[in-house]
């Protein structure tokens, strides 16, 4: 071996590196944010935010204004206390600095600050700084303005001070820019950000939380004097509801707080969001499993105490209690355990045993006196009851049986030879017509097709029996291979790429609309994990001589008119559904890998999401013509 060799290899104390500061963050950013993607970025404003919040929680702020600047740069400004500023007994300089340039530095671990908090490592607001190209904190209190800038996670200036307009106020102002030289991209997205503030104005009521984008002029305003009450109502809008306003439960125990306000509605989704110190517990937890137990007894032992299950009767299930279902879970603890995959699954103990008492003997005294909603509420679970049987058989028909059996997937399934999922596409197609046109021209080896035979049931409006006896919606389960509802698994996927292609008019959107709705409400985990695709065929085929050009949006025939003129032996075909193109434009514009558009379809916000599908899907017709009313402005095109 080389003496090169042998000093490549070495390995001894100087080796062995120690990363000052906030270096180590630098460095290796996912560790503490994620990732460097959209999520990384947007992180960074929630981290700045829930300092704010712990502020709202410890009862000294009622105001949080968000701003995206016009030059990038994001800033958090609070009522609250304001980061103390005068020098740390054993770091000997400013708290304020501490804070910023310090991991694990805060008044998060000290309970006479804040007793209870949403951050969990107090390591938010200095990751903010070192991710950032430039950070300035600005502090109000003791009647003067304290400033200093950071560049990098390091000082650049001093603190200073100037006296305040008015001695009254105090708060804090965060103001950063992200380093372009950590994440993909450094542009903020307005939706992220209000969904997540919007759930803190439910969350936290009374507090007064305004976004505004000063490169757009956009401006949101939240404040919810209702809290958790106008969340369920907010999630239920445009649906029927029992009862009319949301039950609403609230207790102290020893250092615990615990809020839930519930509402049935008359469709069949179940839908829980449980929280805990405002952190969306994703996965549930102790908490939310408190709730379910207790919902599922009580509604059993009322049911028996009004004789509508007999005693030679079986109980009903926790899923026949819970069908139509919005439930808000708020829990505040002094040290909460998180676990899970995604560490948003709340593991305290003793939380589940409180939930439970709450839940029983708050519901238990509401239904005593409102017996009629009571009654409507074991109705609606004993009709789930009855059609979970009837479910449960036609569930039978979805299932994929093993690979050698390969009859039992649906006929009209043109499979690809790939058994690879994570190569292996399915295209929903709309029509035999442009189904033949695909299965013509796509490539056999890795692409599958599913024609549709007209528009899917809507689910919103349907119990899981009458859904899985729909032709068209059991023969794409089967061809997914994924089983549904508690059957479910992603692993079981044939395909990781399921592209939605349907005809670029009005009714191709409603059978978008169809299909969504139904992964949504019973496949969420396919959009999750990425699985879903919008097709995007062109509009338009232009030639000109040689020249010929396929054009995907009006603004793009707009622009070609503009380049090549209006006249001079110009044919333009306008394409109204996919059946129009043979196969081989079929496979160049829509299909071919190397050339097609296609969307992924993400969930930005499940909050709104929900509420949307609601709105649009569900059974009330006003607030659906509300919402076309006041989004009409926004469609690019239609079709008539």
């Amino acid at each position: 071996m080389s003496a090169k060799n042998n000093q490549n290899n070495e390995y001894s104390a100087k080796q062995i590196q120690v990363l000052e500061g906030l270096e180590a963050v630098r460095r290796r950013p996912s560790m503490y944010i994620g990732s460097t993607s959209s999520r990384g970025l947007h992180h960074l404003v929630f981290e700045v935010v829930d300092n704010s919040i712990d502020e709202v929680l410890a009862g000294y702020c009622k105001q949080i204004k968000v701003i995206i600047n016009e030059d990038g740069s994001i800033s958090v400004t609070d009522d609250g206390r304001g980061i103390p500023v005068e020098n740390h007994p054993q770091e000997k300089r400013p708290a304020v600095e501490v804070v910023l340039t310090t991991l694990h530095a805060g008044g998060k671990f000290n309970t006479d600050s804040y007793k209870v908090a949403g951050g969990l490592h107090g390591v938010g607001v200095s990751v903010v700084n070192a991710l950032s190209e430039w950070l300035e904190v600005e502090v109000y209190r003791d009647g003067k303005i304290y400033s200093q800038r950071y560049e990098r996670g390091k000082k650049n200036t001093s603190i200073s001070s100037q006296v305040a307009p008015s001695a009254k106020n105090t708060g804090t102002r965060i103001t950063f820019y992200p380093d372009q030289k950590i994440f993909d991209s450094i542009d903020f997205e307005n939706e992220i950000i209000i969904q997540r503030l919007r759930e803190l104005a439910f969350l936290n009521k009374g507090t007064r939380i305004t976004f505004k984008d000063m490169r757009s002029g956009r401006e949101e305003k939240f404040k919810y004097e209702g809290g958790i009450i106008q969340y369920v109502a907010y999630l239920n809008q445009g649906k029927e509801t029992v009862p009319k306003k949301p039950v609403y439960l609230h207790k102290l125990v020893d250092s615990f707080e615990v809020e839930m306000a519930l509402q049935y509605h008359a469709g069949y989704a179940e839908v829980i969001y449980s929280y805990a110190n405002n952190i969306h517990t994703q996965e549930g937890g102790t908490h939310e499993y408190g709730f379910k137990v207790s919902l599922t007894r009580l509604i059993n032992d009322f049911a028996r105490k009004l004789g509508m299950l007999k005693d030679n009767q079986s109980n009903l299930s926790g899923e026949d209690i819970r069908e139509g279902l919005t439930a808000v879970l708020s829990v505040k603890l002094m040290d909460p355990q998180f676990e899970g995959q995604t560490k948003t699954k709340l593991g305290n103990n003793d939380i589940r045993s409180i939930m439970d008492n709450i839940c029983y003997e708050g519901l238990e005294a509401y239904f005593e006196q409102n017996p009629a909603v009571a009654r409507r509420v074991i109705e609606k679970a004993i009709r789930a009851s009855r059609a979970r049987e009837a479910a449960r058989k036609a569930r039978e028909l979805t299932r994929r049986k093993n690979a050698l059996e390969i009859s039992s997937l649906p006929g009209k399934l043109a499979d690809c030879t790939s058994k690879d999922p994570g190569e292996s596409e399915l295209f929903i197609v709309e029509g035999d017509s442009a189904g033949g046109s695909a299965k013509q021209g796509r490539d056999r080896r890795f692409q599958a097709i599913l024609p549709l035979r007209g528009k899917i049931l809507n689910v919103e409006k349907a119990r899981l029996d009458r859904i899985l006896a729909n032709e068209e919606i059991r023969n794409l389960i089967t061809a997914l291979g994924t089983g549904i509802e508690n059957e479910f698994d992603i692993s079981r996927t044939r395909y990781q790429k399921i592209i939605i292609m349907t005809d670029a008019d009005v009714d191709g959107a409603h059978i978008r609309v169809l299909l969504l709705t139904f992964f949504y409400r019973f496949m969420h985990e396919l959009i999750d994990s990425g699985f879903i695709y919008i097709a995007q065929p062109p509009l338009y085929k232009v030639k000109k001589g040689k020249q010929e050009k396929y054009l995907f949006r009006d603004e793009e025939m707009e622009q070609l008119g503009k380049e090549w003129g209006r006249n001079g032996g110009i044919s333009i075909q306008r394409y109204k559904g996919l059946g129009e193109m043979n196969p081989d434009q079929l496979w160049e514009t829509t299909m071919n890998p190397d050339t097609r558009i296609i969307k992924k379809v993400e969930l930005v916000d499940a909050i709104r999401a929900d509420n949307i599908f609601g709105v649009l899907m569900g059974d009330k017709v006003e607030p659906r013509r509300k919402f076309i009313e006041d989004n009409a402005r926004m469609v690019r095109s239609l079709d008539i």
